[in-house]
């Protein structure tokens, strides 16, 4: 069973997803108020359990980003070899991962729109899976590194590429511009080994496949980046690592083909769902 922070009627909840709409599960845990606080209790098998024989109530309803309040977001770049080739810079497979940080706001939900903002149209796509934190770890090794997952799901981490370019040695605030990009739809309970290692992604804009790829074909795996990080910080529950994009963003394609209004933008892996957004501009 899988789970999401949805909104109806002006409130928002979270419960279990069904074909027939929501089973809302607040009311039965208010010592969790949203799934955030759910997963740093280690909560989501008493939400299976509570939600065992129920029937959806919720059928009108928006999605909202997964964990909206989520405290710390780290992002994994450049990590597939082909997306280092795109650089065309000539520089070898590196030693390190790169990493930058994102924030809860520049995320919206599943089936949402992506925000274009005025100052700059070259807003973009990738598509990635992203791991949420469920056991707290400080240099986790990789053997042990899935046992600290609790979940994962899916992120379209939307960039203005021209904000990324102006310094040299930071991609933040190309990064973080509000409802840019999306997590979601929804919490996927991490249960085994194959729903990482044997994902592909594929990204599509308009129906037409831009990205597709293996996460065995990561040049730091996921094993890999859990033990990395959890090197320089302790890792906590509700932490979430987005773990790299594929080629084929629009960015890199001759000549780039960014988003615009009326795009819509799927990213779909199997075992975990599909994630989708149209694009608008911005309204001032």
């Amino acid at each position: 069973m899988n789970y999401a922070t949805y909104s109806t009627a002006g409130d928002t909840f979270y419960g279990a997803v069904t074909d027939d709409g929501m089973i809302p599960l607040n009311d039965e845990f208010p010592q969790w108020p949203t799934l955030f606080d759910v997963v740093q209790a280690g909560g989501l098998d008493a939400l299976e359990a509570a939600a065992g024989g129920k029937t959806a109530t919720h059928t009108d309803f928006e999605f909202e980003m997964v964990l909206p309040n989520a405290r710390r977001i780290l992002c994994v770049g450049v990590n597939f070899p082909d997306r280092n080739a795109e650089y065309k810079d000539g520089s070898d497979q590196p030693k390190y991962m790169s990493l930058f940080p994102r924030f809860a706001s520049g995320f919206t939900g599943h089936n949402r729109p992506l925000v274009r903002p005025p100052e700059n149209e070259t807003l973009d796509y990738e598509g990635e899976v992203a791991i949420v934190i469920g056991k707290a770890g400080r240099r986790i090794t990789q053997a042990d590194a899935y046992d600290h997952i609790s979940a994962i799901t899916l992120c379209n981490e939307g960039t203005i590429r021209d904000w990324v370019r102006h310094a040299k040695f930071n991609v933040t605030q190309g990064k973080n511009w509000d409802n840019s990009g999306s997590i979601g739809p929804w919490l996927v309970p991490f249960k085994d080994a194959k729903q990482l290692d044997d994902a592909r992604i594929i990204t599509r804009v308009n129906g037409e496949v831009r990205q597709d790829d293996v996460l065995s074909r990561m040049m730091h795996p996921i094993r890999r980046e859990i033990e990395y990080i959890s090197t320089f910080m302790t890792l906590q529950p509700g932490d979430i690592i987005v773990t790299g994009t594929p080629t084929g963003s629009g960015a890199r394609l001759d000549p780039p083909q960014y988003l615009k209004p009326g795009d819509v933008v799927e990213v779909e892996v199997n075992g975990i769902g599909t994630l989708r957004n149209t694009v608008v501009d911005e309204t001032l």
